[in-house]
């Protein structure tokens, strides 16, 4: 590839090896006459063929030549000469024509030339079964100066058969800007027939508008002879008998189809721009055929506004609608110089000397001591065009382009310039040939080598866009972001993580139709700052504290070994405090190192941080501890399929480093090189491979597509930096959305894994962010699952913050003791055998294991049965013998009771008018004495015998009184 201004354009050779006459050769066609061609047979295996004649019209075979001998196999006329058949001797073209000897050029394509075609290849199947959806529309198509691929997602094939005899290549410009589209060439370097195509096929077609690719000037050398000259095509003219190339016409001229000379316009009232076929009528001038620009400083340093017409000029003053030209301003004192840069008094602003510095304002000046200049870039003033860019303008099929200047000075600001037509490409770059840390930061193994950010704003009316690329090592320029339409005043910034020679460019189109007018001039981009950090061939705007050697005396600046940031007060390196991580681009001291998140850690060289796997959490008394190194170094998830709108297939691949000390993960765009090996695309050498801690790719199927091996395309950074882990559902603004994913238990809690990209992009002014949710599941395998939400199947719902569920069992905490039990068993023959079993579900993983099974000595249990049924009987023989005991006794006082009452009754003897005697008509049992007791319990009847103890009461009688024993 050969890259013209950063934009992803070239030419490519392809060499063919030298190769003998083939055995058998097809038969080519010679030139026609009024009633025969001549033709040469195929060639023998002595390398010598006949030539014939062969009639126009079938059948007509009698008046022809004799066949004679022909040339040899391998003859061939010089560049500019033709192989005339009547007498196989070279001729030469004759002037308004051109031959290249032994090649053809296809550079005119108003049409398709004979012997190309263009053949479109079927999508695969929808994702319900549909049938086949057809793409008999998709083609190449002719556009005058070039062809134009496809827009869609049809793969289609340019084919173009060729017999080659001898040593030669093939050769064509292109345009491949987008990589949604595959593009490919494929050739068969072989003696004989050559089958040469081009193919290009939609890699994923979104509501984006696809960059086609286009194609022009074919070259093929080494056919056996040429048979006729080309005529030059309009606008081109060759003035000499001979020619191997037709000239453009010059400015203000055209000319027709084989033309030798070219034929002057009416400059009064036509133009034609270079390699015309026609000359236009001037229209009258408009304020789209002039600019404003700011003169450089004269040596008083005043500048001036002046208005300059877009060249070339093509319209007319003084005509009735024409507008008039504004007079120029008011000169005004020059915008002061830019950072690093000084007045030199000489109307011009130059460089500071090496180990000085300048604000723009004021002389160069030395660094105090303790610190050191800052290099690079900062521009701000746009005067003149800074010594390291370059601005020019690109359009493939469109040549008049090539002379003009891509973008204009406007004194605060760089603004897209006119072009030559709306569907030009205006491009504005700036070279960095690497880049070099500060000198007490030159031994960090940090991943920023320098950073680089503009602010702009575009104004449009139509689709216009503005690309901001990247070229690295002059390897391969790809599009880093790009804006549509009319977009605000604002910064973006890019952070480069490698030290390489890098050309940063700004492409600005006004329309991606075909066109070859002018319709919106007034749509522009503008560009008001850029500055670029730690540039090695840079200048230095201010200041920066070193460290200073700790030898007595000294005000050398040392660099500062890893993860030392530069204590301002002793002006030494001091190591930063363990967990936390030196920040680049900031001020010295202490502040420069940031503690790292929760459950995470920093490494040796205090450059980030990470996860070591490890994870404790503790609710209450009790303490979780888990280890994920189980759940692998990377793990990846693939999505999908999800289907475009004609039923191209792909997934959303995503690569996630949950413990990101060791390994990152890895997504490698192989769209423009399908060449990357595996070995290649896990190291992250390709030219567009991201690494970082997340990553997706778009992976399309080579099934179904023809394509040689699957499609990653579209490789995005969406986290660079680990924030922390928690159970809790917010981090630093990031919030886990646990209702995303319901879950019942709660007795292991999630654990959420927090991520940021510190790349701003143009929907995500703070950045991509993600959340990786790790889940307890026993029934899944150790590396698990990885699922995002159901609402959201991209894993984002806003296009920012992206979530992932990863369900593992192991994601559950290390196993303790109090993960399982004891169980005892029966005692047999002595012994005893002791259980552990695990606590049903279980919830952990490694950690303790189970104890073994232990034995013990034990007693049976007929002992304790024979010794509990004799305790028995002893009991039930004792509470019989007190019973019996207690009842004799008792029937012995009921006797001595009755002896009592008896011996009372005699003594109730009484004088005479008191007599005891039964009266007559008296009941005598009425007047018995009558005995009242109560019936005491059991426990009474024991408490009075053990006490002996009497009391008297009133006998109810009516006569006398009795003695009741309670």
């Amino acid at each position: 590839l050969m890259s013209k201004s950063g934009l992803a354009q070239g030419a490519t050779l392809c060499k063919l090896s030298e190769i003998r006459p083939p055995s058998s050769v097809h038969s080519v066609m010679a030139r026609s006459y009024l009633d025969y061609y001549y033709e040469y047979t195929e060639c023998d295996s002595t390398g010598s063929r006949w030539r014939v004649a062969i009639p126009q019209s079938p059948g007509a075979c009698t008046g022809l030549p004799e066949p004679v001998r022909g040339t040899e196999c391998t003859f061939s006329c010089k560049a500019g000469e033709f192989l005339e058949m009547s007498a196989q001797e070279c001729t030469q073209c004759a002037a308004g024509s051109y031959s290249l000897g032994s090649g053809i050029r296809f550079d005119q394509w108003d049409s398709m030339p004979a012997g190309f075609s263009s053949l479109a290849t079927s999508l695969e199947n929808g994702p319900h079964g549909a049938d086949r959806i057809a793409c008999n529309s998709s083609s190449w198509v002719p556009q005058g100066n070039y062809l134009e691929s496809n827009r869609d997602e049809c793969t289609v094939s340019l084919i173009y058969a060729v017999h080659l005899k001898k040593q030669g290549f093939v050769s064509f410009e292109y345009q491949y800007l987008d990589n949604n589209l595959l593009f490919e060439f494929f050739v068969n370097l072989k003696s004989g027939t050559n089958i040469l195509y081009w193919r290009t096929g939609g890699v994923l077609m979104g509501t984006k508008v696809v960059k086609p690719v286009l194609l022009k000037n074919i070259q093929i050398e080494g056919v056996a002879y040429t048979s006729e000259c080309f005529p030059c095509k309009p606008g081109m003219f060759s003035r000499a008998p001979g020619s191997s190339m037709c000239e453009p016409c010059p400015r203000d001229t055209y000319s027709g189809h084989g033309a030798s000379s070219c034929t002057p316009c009416n400059t009064t009232s036509q133009y034609a721009a270079e390699a015309s076929a026609v000359c236009k009528d001037r229209p009258p001038c408009s304020k789209k055929d002039y600019f404003q620009i700011h003169t450089a400083c004269d040596h008083e340093g005043k500048t001036q506004v002046i208005y300059k017409w877009i060249e070339p000029k093509i319209c007319l003053e003084g005509v009735p609608g024409a507008e008039t030209f504004p007079p120029s301003g008011e000169r005004e004192p020059c915008p002061p110089c830019n950072p690093g840069f000084y007045n030199n008094d000489m109307a011009t602003c130059s460089p500071c000397p090496p180990g000085t510095f300048s604000d723009g304002m004021k002389p160069c000046k030395q660094c105090p001591a303790g610190t050191e200049p800052t290099l690079g870039y900062e521009f701000k003033w746009w005067n003149i065009l800074p010594a390291n860019m370059k601005t020019s303008c690109f359009n493939v099929g469109n040549s008049k382009c090539d002379s003009m200047n891509g973008w204009e000075m406007a004194g605060d600001h760089i603004q897209s310039g006119a072009g030559s037509s709306d569907n030009d490409y205006l491009i504005l770059n700036i070279h960095i040939p690497g880049f070099k840390l500060p000198t007490s930061v030159s031994s960090r193994s940090g991943t920023e080598f320098g950073r680089i950010t503009f602010e702009f704003e575009t104004l449009c009316t139509a689709d216009c866009e503005l690309y901001f690329m990247m070229d690295v090592n002059r390897k391969s320029t790809t599009v880093v972001e790009s804006w549509e339409r009319t977009k605000a005043r604002q910064s973006y910034m890019h952070i480069m993580t490698k030290n390489a020679s890098v050309s940063y460019t700004w492409a600005f189109q006004r329309t991606n139709q075909p066109s070859d007018v002018r319709h919106y001039v007034n749509d522009v981009a503008r560009i008001y700052s850029i500055s670029v950090s730690n540039a090695v061939d840079g200048v230095s705007s201010g200041c920066r504290a070193c460290a200073l050697s700790t030898q007595p005396s000294s005000s050398t600046c040392v660099p500062c070994p890893p993860g030392h940031y530069i204590d301002t007060h002793t002006s030494q390196c001091t190591e930063c405090p363990r967990n936390t991580r030196l920040v680049s681009h900031t001020s010295p001291g202490p502040e420069a190192c940031r503690p790292c998140g929760p459950g995470s850690r920093s490494d040796k060289d205090h450059s980030l941080c990470y996860s070591d796997c490890h994870f404790t959490h503790t609710s209450g008394n009790v303490t979780l501890t888990f280890d994920f190194s189980l759940l692998g170094s990377v793990g990846t998830l693939m999505n999908g399929p999800s289907f475009t709108s004609k039923g191209t297939k792909y997934f959303h691949q995503f690569n996630i480093s949950l413990c990101g000390g060791q390994q990152l993960a890895v997504c490698t765009d192989n769209v423009t090189d399908l060449s990357i090996t595996d070995t290649q695309t896990e190291k992250g050498e390709g030219a567009n491979s991201v690494k970082s801690f997340i990553c997706q790719s778009t992976v399309i199927p080579a099934s179904g597509r023809g394509f040689h091996t699957a499609l990653s395309s579209q490789s995005i950074n969406l986290a660079n930096t680990f924030l922390g882990a928690t159970v809790e559902n917010t981090l630093d603004g990031i919030r886990a959305r646990p209702e995303l994913y319901p879950w019942t238990s709660k007795k292991v809690p999630d654990i959420n894994f927090y991520y940021r990209s510190l790349e701003a992009t143009s929907s995500c002014e703070s950045g991509r962010s993600a959340v990786v949710t790790l889940r307890c599941d026993p029934e899944k395998s150790t590396k698990g699952e990885l699922a995002v939400p159901s609402q959201c199947p991209a894993a984002t719902c806003d296009g920012c913050t992206f979530h992932f569920l990863w369900e593992s069992s192991g994601a559950c905490p290390t196993c303790t003791e109090k993960d399982y039990h004891q169980i005892e068993g029966v005692c047999k023959g002595g012994h005893q055998d002791l259980l552990y079993v695990w606590t049903e579900p279980k919830l952990c993983m490694g950690g303790v294991t189970l104890p073994e099974k232990k034995t013990l000595p034990c007693e049976g249990m007929e002992l304790w049965v024979r010794l509990g049924a004799g305790l028995g009987a002893f009991t039930a023989v004792l509470l019989v013998s007190l019973t019996c005991y207690f009842w004799k006794k008792n029937k012995r006082l009921e006797y001595k009771y009755s002896r009592l009452v008896m011996s009372a009754n005699k003594e109730c003897e009484m004088p005479g008018a008191d007599s005891c005697a039964v009266m007559e008509g008296e009941n005598e049992g009425d007047m018995e004495d009558e005995i009242v007791y109560t019936k005491p319990s059991l426990l009474g009847k024991l408490k009075a015998i053990a006490s002996k103890k009497y009391e008297n009461v009133q006998l109810n009688s009516s006569h006398s009184k009795a003695l009741v024993w309670s």
